[in-house]
């Protein structure tokens, strides 16, 4: 270690201090200087007897990439200090080397479902074909938390075999938030894939979950599945605004001419959000027919609202006259 700070003893003479105090102030000053090469030094105060010394190592380890402090980053995910756990986890989550997920993979299958999660964050984004049998095994996890990470793998790894996986967990998971978090993650199924997908979709849109309903009818659109029109535009009655606005803006990418009264209808809604979307969701439908509502709007005491009807009239008028 001493080889390290050879240019300033001062500070790993600090980095020894008895007060932990001084300790962590010194892991600071050594994060405002160091480079890739003092990541040893983080590594070692991240076994320092004093949790405020160890939150700070695990924080300056962001800034370094490297597998040893990676691996040093999983194992303090099992800290015995919340805040320890918390900085290691956040710093994993930010990881960008593809080359890091070989020392995350075998902490997948801790014992402690928080460093299961954790560690599953951090693979998210990394996007390995290694982190594909983890995750899809992450979704028989007993932990809801765990199992919704393991989604969010596959949701960033876009991989055609884990649609069934996905479907299946849409449609049957017991946590609502891990059901709307694997409808959004169908939202990159392939073609082939797709009859599966829409039933599973269609289902999420009589969820007991509005926040399920929510994510189904965006994901529909997203997909641009004509067979999801008629179920769209019923979901536009909806008891949950939120769910209403989803639908509109999935019609209007759908196009769908069936949809005009009830979108118009939508207009006259009192919330501002969907009234916009209603009308945006016009426009992009082109139909003259929608004119008249759309006019009755032009003056809405919400300005985004005045400016999505003034839009959608050109637009539709524009189609008409090209």
């Amino acid at each position: 270690m001493t080889t390290l700070l050879n240019d300033d003893p001062a500070l790993l003479q600090r980095l020894q201090a008895e007060d932990s105090g001084i300790r962590r102030i010194a892991v600071l000053d050594l994060a405002d200087i160091a480079g890739e090469e003092h990541t040893p030094l983080f590594i070692a105060a991240l076994r320092d007897p004093a949790a405020d010394v160890r939150v700070e190592a695990a924080r300056a380890l962001e800034t370094w990439e490297s597998p040893e402090g990676v691996a040093a980053l999983a194992i303090a995910l099992a800290d015995g200090d919340e805040e320890v756990r918390a900085a290691a986890a956040q710093t994993l989550a930010e990881l960008k080397e593809p080359s890091s997920a070989a020392a995350l993979l075998p902490h997948a299958a801790h014992a402690l479902p928080s460093v299961r999660a954790a560690v599953l964050r951090g693979l998210r984004a990394l996007r390995v074909p290694a982190s594909l049998q983890p995750a899809l095994a992450a979704l028989e996890d007993s932990d809801a938390t765990v199992r919704r990470e393991a989604v969010s793998v596959l949701g960033y790894l876009k991989h055609a075999g884990a649609v069934g996986a996905l479907t299946a967990a849409a449609t049957g998971d017991a946590s609502a938030d891990v059901r709307r978090a694997a409808i959004g993650a169908l939202g990159y199924a392939g073609v082939d894939a797709l009859g599966g997908v829409l039933a599973a979709l269609l289902d999420g849109l009589a969820d007991p979950a509005w926040q399920v309903r929510e994510e189904a009818a965006g994901t529909l659109g997203k997909l641009r599945l004509p067979a999801a029109a008629a179920p769209l535009t019923a979901a536009l009655e909806d008891p949950y605004w939120q769910v209403r606005l989803r639908a509109a803006r999935s019609l209007g990418r759908l196009r769908h001419a069936g949809a005009v009264p009830a979108l118009s209808a939508a207009l006259a809604h009192a919330i501002g959000n969907l009234r916009k979307e209603a009308a945006l969701a016009l426009g992009e439908i082109g139909d003259a027919a929608a004119l008249p509502a759309l006019a009755a709007i032009e003056h809405d005491p919400d300005p985004e609202v005045r400016k999505a009807a003034r839009l959608a009239i050109a637009q539709i008028r524009q189609g008409a006259h090209p």
